[in-house]
């Protein structure tokens, strides 16, 4: 009988110990902010206003989710700014691989994205290198060769100097010996209106950004930095087919918190965002800017991060770039 008796205290105990853990399961309690690092317009800020609205759409979230553009730095800013809010579970932000390269190479840019808290990897992003539909150059062989005939007259609109479009000109640079400027801009827009405006001779751009213009024939696509050729533009080479066999530096977009969020706060935006890329919207939203769908968890996240950083340091490397760390 007593040990009935202990028994069944013990289970009873348990029980209890048990309940306010299953029931402290953390929901946010006021607006949630969004970290971008990019102006609107940006691929960055493109994807946190799509993301938000897809939460929006589906009825996902209890509070309001609010972007919030933190420009400057090549996203050193941002970076730094949700490194600030060490365990605030009510801040977030949206990463790219610039948060990866700009610790590599400048001094001041001093937070590691792996001391952050990775959510989810969602998407990969294809790109494409186009120039304007009236440009002379009609192949990638013609631009390359024109870049290294006039070193230093032609230039490339982007965004920061450490972005994906300024390391697909760093390794062709290293490749073909041409040399051209890189102009950098806040906002994917104002890249755009250079090329259009003829202030710019070409630029390495993401589908979405961009799709409307190259279909309409506004921009000529001569290659696509991809490792195969996309459906949507099937009738352009990748850089290899066109002849430059080099490294495609990845642009990866995904979901990343300030150090030390607490595991039921992890887990909550794990489930939210599992929920969110399944949601109509957020599928659209990947058909429509033709987005490779890379929906990883934290660990996994954290282990492509760690390659990632790994191929970065080889290309800035083998193109010659000093690395601070």
């Amino acid at each position: 009988m007593n040990r009935r008796i202990l028994l069944t205290t013990a289970l009873a105990m348990g029980a209890a110990l048990l309940a306010p853990a299953a029931q402290a399961e953390w929901k946010p309690t006021r607006p949630i902010e969004l970290v971008v690092h990019s102006g609107p317009g940006g691929g960055n800020d493109v994807m946190g206003r799509a993301l938000v609205a897809a939460i929006d759409e589906a009825k996902l979230s209890p509070v309001r989710i609010q972007v919030s553009n933190k420009v400057g730095g090549g996203g050193a800013t941002a970076a730094s700014y949700l490194a600030d809010k060490k365990g605030d579970p009510h801040v977030i932000g949206i990463f790219t691989s610039v948060w990866i390269t700009n610790p590599l190479v400048q001094q001041e840019a001093n937070v590691s994205i792996r001391e952050l808290t990775p959510i989810s990897l969602m998407v990969l992003e294809p790109a494409l290198m186009v120039v304007r539909a009236d440009s002379p150059y009609k192949t990638m062989t013609e631009l390359m060769d024109a870049a290294k005939a006039n070193p230093g007259k032609m230039k490339q609109s982007g965004g920061s100097p450490l972005a994906r479009d300024a390391l697909v000109r760093t390794v062709l640079q290293a490749k073909t010996g041409g040399r051209w400027a890189f102009i950098s801009f806040p906002s994917g827009g104002e890249r755009i209106s250079a090329l259009l405006g003829g202030h710019v001779d070409m630029m390495v751009i993401e589908p979405q950004e961009a799709g409307e213009l190259i279909r309409s024939g506004k921009i000529r696509a001569l290659a696509q930095v991809t490792e195969s050729r996309l459906p949507d533009f099937k009738d352009i080479p990748t850089l290899k087919e066109a002849g430059f066999d080099v490294p495609n530096p990845p642009q990866p977009r995904g979901v990343i918190g300030p150090p030390g969020m607490a595991p039921d706060v992890l887990a909550y935006y794990v489930d939210l965002i599992q929920r969110a890329n399944k949601s109509p919207g957020w599928q659209k939203f990947l058909r429509d800017g033709i987005l490779e769908e890379k929906l990883l968890g934290p660990k996994e996240t954290l282990e492509f991060l760690t390659q990632t950083e790994t191929q970065m340091r080889g290309i800035l490397t083998e193109s010659g770039v000093k690395l601070v760390r």
